[in-house]
């Protein structure tokens, strides 16, 4: 179960900077990590859990095994992109295909690079992007949603059920609106708002691209980016890619180093990750033992057999139940026997839904 997050922005705004020092640390990563794989416009990155370390440090783990969250590079966009414009078609099937979008904003002044409208304007660039994306929403619902009319007039039972979500789509789309907004107003809507696959209900996170001098602080123009994304209940994070460029050809020691005179206490990638991460309302689990210490991606919500077969189907198909440890009382009794003569260590059965630390050994048959 694959988690990707599109990578969007007009020209000149830092997108492929950005991306280049994602998948860079990808590259690094990989060395450390088994499965860390890149492809030209991918990065598979590790999500930052400083839990990982400490459970595997008290497990004694001869291995440590991160979850991934996937960025995906996507085509750039000019006005026109719902139109077919410039590589409009490719700009709007891939982010079909990804779970979120990141959505990079020039924040910085720099007269050595050109803005495609001449000015720096955040709040003016995500409207151009949000624009494209509402009118081929709006082109796929009133495509769509003709015949399926008819079909409910009829008496089809699926039509008369989606049709007024579609219409309420729809309406939100005419008022200059993405279909977020709606979401955000009727989150019962999820299901079969997700079932119509539209561009504007996918979750975004604003990506402030600032200069070096702000990236600790942010900027007046990241503050407007942020009082919008607070109205749209959008994720928000300032970063500066020409720092995490350079960032990511540094040692780790180096790279503290670098950071502590910027002011920083860590890389602005690894917040973009962490943010993208719970944009999805991702949860991780864990497994742990003298092997390897893993982390396991799971959506929120999701219950113990599910869980278990992230690791393999027949532990969810073959569930008995989970032994289950809070991270907190894993780390205070110095683990998973220390947890079980403290009384903190317990079994649940399949209607138990797996908390984000939880650390878990699955028992099943096969």
């Amino acid at each position: 179960m694959g988690f990707k997050c599109g990578i969007v922005g007009l020209p000149n705004v830092g997108k492929s900077t950005l991306f280049n020092a994602l998948t860079r640390t990808a590259a690094a990563q990989a060395a450390n990590y088994p499965f860390c794989t890149i492809e030209p416009n991918t990065g598979d990155v590790a999500v930052p859990d400083p839990r990982l370390d400490k459970i595997a440090s008290i497990a004694q783990s001869a291995q440590i095994v991160p979850t991934r969250l996937t960025f995906v590079d996507i085509a750039g966009l000019v006005r026109g992109a719902s139109k077919g414009e410039g590589l409009g078609n490719q700009f709007l099937a891939n982010i079909r295909e990804v779970d979120a979008v990141a959505h990079v904003l020039r924040c910085f002044e720099d007269d050595d690079v050109t803005h495609v409208d001449g000015k720096i304007d955040p709040i003016a660039d995500a409207d151009t992007v949000d624009t494209e994306l509402m009118l081929s929403d709006l082109d796929s619902l009133e495509r769509r949603v003709v015949p399926l009319r008819k079909k409910a007039t009829g008496g089809d039972r699926e039509a008369k059920h989606i049709v007024p979500v579609m219409d309420a789509a729809l309406e939100v789309l005419r008022e200059g609106k993405p279909v977020r907004a709606l979401l955000a107003k009727d989150p019962s809507l999820a299901e079969d708002i997700d079932s119509l696959n539209l561009l504007t209900a996918k979750p975004v996170l604003y990506v402030c691209n600032v200069d070096e001098a702000s990236a600790a602080t942010g900027n007046s123009q990241s503050e407007r980016v942020a009082a919008r994304a607070a109205e749209e209940g959008a994720a928000v994070v300032v970063i500066s890619a020409a720092i995490e460029a350079e960032v990511a050809q540094l040692s780790d020691e180096e790279e503290l180093e670098y950071l502590e005179t910027l002011g920083l206490d860590e890389p602005g990638l690894d917040r973009l990750i962490r943010t993208g991460y719970g944009l999805l309302g991702l949860i991780t689990y864990f497994t742990a033992g003298p092997k390897e210490t893993r982390a396991w991606t799971i959506p929120a919500g999701t219950k113990a057999p599910q869980a278990a077969g992230r690791i393999h189907t027949d532990f969810e198909r073959g569930f008995i139940r989970a032994q289950t440890i809070a991270y907190d009382d894993y780390v205070s009794h110095g683990g998973e026997q220390g947890a079980k003569e403290a009384g903190r260590a317990r079994d649940e059965g399949k209607e138990y839904v797996v908390a984000d630390g939880d650390i878990i050994l699955f028992k099943f048959n096969t």
